[in-house]
């Protein structure tokens, strides 16, 4: 993680520039970690191509395996870029996780969620939308249908990362499946609209609202009461301070007959001004800001009284670490640990009854509450912005790798289902119903998302964490919770949403608490949601026809 005290460019422009290590080649600052990403994608581009001929057999069409290979990693590339990276957005955005530290995360946590829960069989008609048995496809046709889909898929979801649009991977593989199965049938009469399932793509259309009001609501009441019986009495404390600003300057900390009471105004304060600055190495002073409103208000106190208020903040600002923060870290264990049992690992195999998973998530959740209860006592030799800073930190580098693992468990489904259906075809030259999903398919699909977080994800990465809304540790976390909450209440409901708009909703939510959502922004991302599907499917059209024409 940043330490709290991590000079930026803000700081010390000049001293910032003395120290900002100069650019090394056309590659940068970064060219060995550029180097080292490309190598190893290109290194497992090419294993991977080596064992999928063994596997598939001398018969196979070469030319139609390497462009399904091609358009499989390619794919997973662009989820990693777009998906993965608006997963990891909070957590860049609020300085918890350096991109460095994030691609570190992504690497251990999403190729582990892909492996072991990625699944071992994948339904080769995804999620009902189109009927393909109407059709009567043959072998090829299904295989030129699925290869379109990865491609159309693919194709926008680079367009889309590249202007920063998080999007969801899973309406556009839907939308590519449905562009090249309805184009396959018009061409050779055996199908067209009637193919697809629109109750299906009105759920769908359903998501796009629902999704994110949904991520919103949970994210604008969840931060709201963090910052108002968390983070506020830190805020105050810092604007008490001897010298108006800085938590780390008492002089004298003896008790104070004064200190039975806070000072009158400052058990008023609203919100706006109890804003959590608490997370930063300083108040923000500016003219007009929070900051100096509370400074100014501690500027007409007395010293006596405004050391007698500090007092009193302080001890309510760690009383505050150490009751409030636990359970808080106990329920998001068990929301977190409820989504990798009954969504990242149902696929493992793993046969827990109701009950032993309810005694399972109560132990969790007590040992949770007692490590960060003890966690937060040991946090009294810092600073409150340094204490608060470090408890929320870690709690929402909690909540980051159960994301990723989440992730590399479940959405790596939009590229792996249509290339194991491909391969399958290709190997056994018929289509079933289910086809079989080789490890190694799973640990290649797992870098390549890596690989497209690093070298695509950077913009979606800034929409996330700053574009919307400024994040901090607090509400990064508090957003991400929010998000796995709803997630696994709508998986539980059976409702239509998609976690990528309900991730964006929760930040939006954060924002309207703090009162600095950009709304601007959000009406091209809005925009981008509507036209996946019919973007995605028009690509796969095309891509269809060639290959008909190819092949």
């Amino acid at each position: 993680m940043r330490r709290i005290h991590e000079p930026t460019s803000t700081d010390d422009p000049v001293g910032s520039a003395r120290h900002t290590p100069a650019p090394v080649g056309m590659l940068g600052p970064d060219r060995n970690w550029h180097l080292g990403a490309g190598l190893m994608t290109l290194a497992t581009a090419g294993a991977f191509t080596i064992w999928a001929f063994a596997y598939a057999g001398t018969h196979v069409n070469a030319l139609l395996l390497v462009l399904a290979l091609a358009f499989g990693l390619f794919m997973a590339f662009n989820i990693g870029g777009n998906d993965v990276a608006n997963s990891f957005g909070t957590s860049v955005g609020a300085g918890t996780l350096t991109m460095k530290q994030a691609l570190v995360v992504a690497a251990v946590f999403e190729v582990s969620g892909a492996v072991l829960a990625g699944g071992s069989v994948t339904e080769t008609v995804r999620s009902g939308i189109v009927d393909l048995d109407q059709m009567q496809v043959d072998a090829p046709a299904f295989t030129y249908i699925m290869m379109s889909a990865l491609l159309g898929a693919a194709v926008w979801l680079l367009l889309a990362t590249r202007m920063g649009w998080p999007v969801s991977t899973t309406h556009a593989i839907i939308g590519g499946i449905v562009g090249a199965a309805v184009t396959t049938g018009l061409v050779t009469g055996t199908g067209g609209l009637a193919m697809v399932q629109w109750g299906e793509i009105g759920q769908i259309a359903i998501s796009w609202v629902l999704s994110p009001v949904l991520g919103g609501v949970a994210a604008f009441l969840l931060f709201g009461a963090i910052k108002r019986r968390i983070l506020a009495p830190a805020a105050r404390a810092i604007a008490l301070g001897s010298r108006g600003f800085d938590d780390g300057d008492d002089e004298d900390d003896a008790d104070d007959p004064e200190q039975a009471r806070h000072v009158p105004g400052y058990e008023r304060l609203t919100e706006l001004q109890q804003t959590a600055f608490a997370e930063s190495a300083e108040l923000d002073r500016s003219p007009g800001s929070p900051g100096a409103e509370l400074v100014e208000r501690a500027e007409q106190l007395t010293k006596k009284q405004r050391k007698a208020a500090r007092n009193v903040e302080r001890k309510a600002a760690y009383h505050a670490l150490e009751k409030r923060v636990p359970p808080l870290a106990a329920g998001a264990a068990v929301v977190i640990a409820s989504m990798l049992m009954f969504k990242g690992l149902k696929n493992v195999g793993l046969d827990i009854t109701p009950w032993g998973g309810a005694v399972l998530l109560t132990m969790l959740a007590v040992a949770v509450w007692i490590g960060t209860r003890v966690f937060a006592r040991a946090l009294r030799t810092q600073t409150i912005s340094q204490a608060t800073f470090i408890m929320f930190s870690w709690l929402q580098v909690f909540t980051a790798c159960a994301f990723a693992f989440s992730h590399g468990a479940n959405d790596i489904a939009n590229a792996v289902g249509p290339f194991a259906a491909v391969l399958d075809v290709l190997r056994t030259g018929t289509v079933s119903q289910e086809a079989a999903v080789p490890m190694a398919v799973l640990v290649a699909f797992g870098i390549a998302l890596v690989s497209g977080l690093w070298f695509v994800g950077r913009k979606v990465i800034q929409t996330v964490g700053s574009g919307l809304t400024t994040m901090h540790p607090s509400s990064g976390f508090a957003a991400e919770l929010a998000a796995a909450a709803t997630v696994l209440l709508a998986s539980v409901l059976g409702l239509p949403v998609s976690s990528t708009h309900i991730l964006i909703g929760a930040v939006l939510g954060v924002g309207i608490v703090n009162r600095a959502a950009n709304w601007k922004l959000m009406r091209p991302i809005f925009l981008a949601w509507i036209i996946t599907l019919p973007a995605a499917a028009g690509i796969g059209a095309v891509a269809v026809l060639v290959m008909r024409a190819i092949f």
